[in-house]
């Protein structure tokens, strides 16, 4: 009456009782194997032949491998798939109801001789008389191996877009998580798990795999991403519910290997699809699904990195190319003189020019600023500021960054250009953004010594010069390298504001004792000193020496000039006796005032000049009117070096608008032959005159400088190796040879990169010297050192 839906004439308590009587008198095991006996025929004479009724003859025939429409394909499977849903359900039901009447039974019959329980031995009848009893007429094939086919089948019309009758199929699938393989009913031995799930992962594979040769054949990177997300968010979603969660996990590995991992790498070096194209227009939204889907197969997303890296290195290598080009190409237009560049009044003026080669080295560090941007932006949008590809890209910008010979110098001349006036009408916060740009190509480069000697030269020109706009910005510029780049770094830059600082009340103090002095000893002439460390700027870069090495000759003053100079050094040598000091003619400026005869209204104006300039035009307050000075005689009575006096003599005598001199013959050059006469017609509306001298060259070092650079930077390098190598052996005592060497490059990697030859060779050079000796054999040398 269970099985036939007629329970309720039957009386529950009654039922219960009788089996309870039956296991009392130790009837038990003939009640257990009745029960089973009647399930077993009840589903094998009943059941089955219910389900094999209802089966479709087009399933078999698909089975057999007949063609069939989508949708003949899916009547027929639902046609099974609502049988077996409904034997499974009605077993289910019955074992449910007599296990009830059968609880005495199983909790003292079959618990005290390890009998599964009578439900549990049934859904074992199910299993084995239902779904995995062979068809008649049809061999070995079973109910279960069409269930699995009709299973598969109507997932592909799912993957197709098909519509499906999804809670059909989780019924389905239900009913397998709820037959195990054995009595004992571990999880592992669910028939979902041991039998239907290997075959849907098997037919999966294989759809993924042809799928993903499909869409590599396509060649669409962007489109491939989004195909292989979704396929992963639509299998996740058809295990919860469609199938089983059990399987979620496997089917994303599949998805994964089959469709990602395999296809991947040949999407990202898609020339015109994949991570470069991506680059290079800004798709974001693609990269960041290339991210996702590397991090799926791969933590460390080598094949990514791998990609970006390269995109890196060749947009920094163009950026590279196009400096080069550009400082190399001939320039336009002459040189011209500081004075045509900007206005010579205290007015606004225009901004002034800059030159070709220095043009090139500020744009080639606004490329490479701009290109660090554009990757922060995609490290930040796109790659979720993964540290793996962060490392990378930091690797690639100091691999480019540092294969330019010019980095060092350029990086030095965009922050002389900004301190000069990059910054002006800049907020605080914009100055700091803007000198925190500079500090992080800092951070790439490798040899920060050179740099170091670059921006020495021209920090001390901006200081001489008075050219900087902002003394706070460059104390500030300072605290950052100090934080980048430690404090051995900044010493000598920071010693050089010290020695402006000392300056300034020195000449307070000078000026202060020549006041105090007689009339007779009291100057008309006003004096400022900058007293410069010899060994903490870089005066072989300005003078005394020249490009050869060679010392210059030093320049005669006017006597008037020359009894201030030399009162100034007595009383210095008087405060600081041992010392010496070196004036440097080249680096100073001077105010003048000048008388022209000719000139309408006021006839005096107010000139400043360089140096140079000054003890060129006081040679003239002495020469008669109309009379002349020869170059020869100019360079004998002032004893200025050639390359200085041409410049400043064209500066007097070829810029159009400050022609304190007339030169004859007229010419943009000067000659050797050349002769030189007060312009009394000399006449401009300016009160106040500023003379630019004319540039020496492009800021920009030209290949001999570049070298003899290099050549300096080497030899302080020699010391500094030399240096580390005694600061080791003094700690160390004793070490071998490879030791040595890591622990010497690890103590200067943080201020360039030792060349390991020369660093043997001053290792010899200091075993000659008895710093060192040598001990152990041959094959596995050690120094010791020698106090």
């Amino acid at each position: 009456n269970i099985h036939t839906k007629n329970a309720s004439t039957l009386s529950f308590e009654e039922l219960y009782r009788n089996a309870y009587k039956l296991v009392l008198k130790k009837k038990g095991e003939s009640l257990y194997n009745k029960v089973k006996e009647f399930e077993q025929d009840w589903l094998a004479h009943e059941v089955r032949p219910q389900i094999l009724e209802e089966l479709p003859p087009s399933l078999l025939a698909a089975y057999n491998g007949a063609h069939l429409t989508v949708n003949e394909k899916r009547v027929a499977g639902e046609r099974l798939l609502r049988s077996l849903k409904s034997a499974w359900e009605d077993h289910n039901l019955t074992m449910n109801m007599t296990t009830d009447v059968l609880m005495y039974m199983d909790r003292v019959y079959c618990s005290d001789n390890r009998k599964p329980s009578i439900f549990t031995a049934s859904m074992g009848q199910f299993r084995d008389h239902v779904l995995r009893a062979s068809l008649p007429e049809h061999g070995s094939l079973t109910l279960a191996a069409l269930l699995y086919k009709v299973i598969l089948d109507q997932i592909q019309m799912d993957r197709d877009g098909d519509i499906i009758n999804t809670a059909l199929l989780r019924s389905c699938a239900y009913m397998l998580e709820g037959l195990y393989e054995t009595e004992d009913e571990q999880e592992q031995n669910k028939l979902y798990i041991t039998s239907f799930e290997p075959e849907f992962l098997a037919a999966s594979a294989e759809y993924y795999r042809s799928e993903g040769s499909s869409m590599v054949a396509r060649g669409d990177a962007s489109n491939f991403c989004k195909q292989a997300l979704q396929a992963a968010m639509n299998e996740q979603d058809r295990c919860r519910s469609t199938l089983s969660t059990l399987t979620a996990p496997k089917i994303r590995a599949v998805v994964e290997t089959e469709l990602v991992k395999k296809n991947l790498p040949e999407m990202i070096s898609q020339e015109s699809t994949g991570v470069k194209h991506m680059l290079d227009n800004d798709r974001l939204p693609d990269l960041e699904m290339v991210y996702e889907l590397s991090s799926w197969v791969d933590p460390r997303k080598e094949e990514l990195k791998k990609a970006v890296q390269k995109r890196i290195v060749e947009q920094g290598e163009d950026i590279n190319s196009t400096a080069k080009n550009a400082s190399d190409a001939p320039s336009e237009k002459p040189s011209k003189t500081d004075a045509d560049k900007r206005d010579e009044t205290t007015k606004a003026a225009p901004e002034k020019p800059i030159n070709q080669q220095t043009a090139a080295a500020i744009k080639w560090v606004d490329d490479v600023l701009q290109l660090k941007d554009k990757y922060d932006q995609v490290l930040e949008n796109a790659f979720k500021s993964d540290q793996g590809l962060q490392t990378g890209f930091t690797r690639s910008f100091s691999d480019f960054i540092n294969g330019f010979e010019r980095s060092s110098e350029y990086l030095s001349l965009f922050f002389d250009e900004n301190m000069k006036k990059g910054i002006k009408g800049k907020t605080e916060t914009e100055v700091d953004m803007l000198l925190d740009k500079g500090i992080t190509l800092l951070r790439y480069i490798s040899d920060k010594d050179m740099f170091e000697r670059y921006y020495k030269k021209h920090l001390s020109r901006r200081l001489l010069m008075k050219r900087s706009i902002s003394m706070d910005a460059e104390r500030q510029m300072i605290s950052k390298m100090k934080m980048e780049v430690g404090n051995t770094f900044t010493q000598r830059i920071e010693a050089m504001f010290r020695d402006m600082s000392i300056s300034e009340d020195l000449t307070a103090s000078y000026k202060k004792r020549m006041r105090d002095l007689d009339g007779a000893d009291s100057q008309k002439a006003d004096l400022d000193v900058n007293v410069l460390t010899a060994t903490m700027w870089p005066l072989d870069a300005m003078g005394p020496l020249g490009r050869d090495g060679e010392k210059k000759p030093t320049c005669i003053f006017p006597p008037g000039i020359d009894r201030i100079r030399q009162s100034f050094e007595k009383f210095y040598l008087d405060k600081h006796s041992g010392r010496q000091l070196t004036w440097q003619g080249n680096m100073g400026t001077a105010d003048l005032r000048a008388y022209f005869s000719e000139m309408k209204g006021k006839k005096t104006r107010d000139l400043n000049v360089s140096t140079y300039c000054m003890v060129i035009l006081l040679l003239f307050n002495d020469l008669p009117p109309g009379n002349h000075l020869s170059y020869e005689e100019i360079q004998a009575r002032t004893n200025i070096p050639d390359n200085e006096l041409m410049r400043n003599l064209q500066s007097l005598a070829v810029a159009p608008k400050t022609r304190i001199l007339v030169k004859e013959p007229m010419s943009k050059d000067v000659k050797k032959d050349d002769k030189f006469y007060f312009n009394e017609k000399f006449t401009s509306q300016f009160q106040r005159i500023k003379v630019g001298v004319v540039a020496s060259g492009n800021k920009v070092e030209n290949v001999d400088e570049r070298q003899q650079t290099e050549q300096r930077v080497d030899e302080e390098r020699g010391h500094a190796i030399e240096a580390a190598i005694v600061r080791t052996m003094k700690q160390r005592k004793e070490l071998k040879h490879q030791q040595l060497i890591t622990e010497v490059i690890q103590q200067l990697a943080a201020r360039f990169s030792p060349d390991v030859n020369l660093l043997k060779k001053k290792i010899e050079s200091l075993i000659e010297r008895e710093y060192l000796e040598r001990v152990g054999d041959i094959d596995r040398p050690a120094y010791r050192y020698m106090a």
